[in-house]
């Protein structure tokens, strides 16, 4: 079970590399292809758009076996980064971009079963904070990693970087993930079926509420650091990995507690701590309180991954597993576009950086609100439901 869990953290740390690198290699990627650094966002957008698209992949891939899905996603990973690295200029970086997001939903949503079939019973949710830690290591070392390969020699190479580390993790998923049927079979329909009830849009509406909430500070981390916290420019790379060790720290932390309590009420107490940390930021600066501000509000971001992702594939049960946990990444990405929309709107309106925060800590809150009502509501019911064989 260690190593296929191993082999889905590998996959699951290529995904968070693609994702989160090019926020630090941006103004690089801007000058090589000739266009203004806002312009460049939209490589951030081509991605987040390829994530909504990719999740359909799992709708007629249901009855193909998940180790062969997964090999697939992980070599799409090797081609969208290739292309990325390859491309001779903007539009052909935004369509590499785009594959290269195709893949990260289904991955997710695929993963996430595998983990929870393969995990000892009563440690669904560890197992899948296992998968879900390489992605916060992603943010750890691997973005200060990307934006050094970008300094000292492209930031192609970081593209190439993540395309081999790609193939590698499929190696290891060939390897390493047992040959079993993790999901009954089903109709088109069947799979859809659990979205008929209102507990997985409760907390699929929480997902997008709560990190609408967090993006709309973590949008702007940086510039935030710099004017509230006092610290320099050259320094960001040293404090986004604190801030990614809090994430590593927060996703197992957030799988032990879940297995300990239930899913949805560690979620809800980690969607409640987000939202404290958003309103706490409004009123302090300095560079010792926004240390612990960053490391403790990234803990809370993640501690809630793993919880969500086993929720869905739990009110899912019967068909609509992946369908169920691909969802969580599309309202995730959603989530993250509009967070950064209203974050940048409150600066346009010519107020600080940490007005953006408490402008999302509403969002958390009613989250949180979501999560508990699903909790005493739905979540009894889903703990009894046994699983598919």
């Amino acid at each position: 079970m260690k190593k296929s869990l191993i082999a889905l953290a590998l996959g699951a740390f290529a995904l968070g590399f693609t994702e989160f690198s090019m926020m630090g290699i941006l103004p690089d990627v801007a000058a090589s292809t000739g266009v203004s650094i806002p312009t460049a966002g939209n490589y951030i957008s081509a991605y987040a758009i390829g994530v909504c698209f990719g999740a359909l992949i799992l709708v007629f891939g249901h009855n193909v076996p998940a180790k062969r899905l997964l090999v697939a996603f992980a070599l799409l990973m090797v081609v969208g980064n290739g292309l990325a690295a390859a491309a001779p200029n903007a539009l052909a970086l935004m369509g590499a971009r785009f594959i290269a997001g195709l893949p990260h939903g289904a991955y997710f949503g695929t993963a996430t079963l595998v983990a929870k079939r393969l995990a000892e019973p009563g440690k669904e949710a560890s197992a899948v904070s296992i998968m879900v830690l390489g992605q916060t290591v992603a943010n750890m070392v691997g973005v200060p990693f990307g934006t050094l390969l970008s300094s000292l020699i492209s930031w192609r190479a970081a593209y190439v970087f993540v395309a081999v580390w790609a193939a590698g993790a499929c190696l290891a998923l060939i390897r390493w993930i047992p040959n079993r049927q993790y999901l009954a079979r089903v109709s088109l329909a069947g799979q859809f079926g659990f979205l008929k009830k209102p507990a997985p849009w409760i907390v699929l509406g929480a997902v997008f509420a709560g990190n609408t909430g967090l993006f709309c500070w973590w949008s702007y981390v940086s510039p935030w650091l710099q004017t509230q916290g006092g610290f320099d420019a050259v320094l960001m790379p040293v404090l986004l990995m604190l801030a990614g060790l809090g994430m590593v720290i927060g996703s197992t932390a957030g799988g032990r507690a879940a297995d300990r309590l239930t899913p949805g009420f560690e979620a809800a107490l980690g969607q409640g701590l987000a939202g404290v940390c958003l309103i706490v930021i409004f009123f302090v600066s300095g560079q010792m309180t926004s240390l612990c501000l960053l490391f403790v509000t990234s803990f809370a971001m993640f501690s809630m991954s793993s919880a969500q992702q086993l929720i869905m594939v739990k009110v899912g049960s019967g068909g609509g597993e992946m369908i169920g946990s691909a969802c969580v990444q599309i309202a995730y990405n959603g989530a993250n576009a509009l967070g950064a929309i209203i974050g940048q709107t409150v600066l346009n309106a010519g107020f600080s950086y940490n007005v953006s925060s408490v402008a999302g800590a509403p969002f958390a809150l009613v989250a949180m609100a979501l999560l508990l009502v699903f909790a005493w509501r739905y979540e009894r019911h889903y703990e009894t439901v046994p699983a598919a064989a």
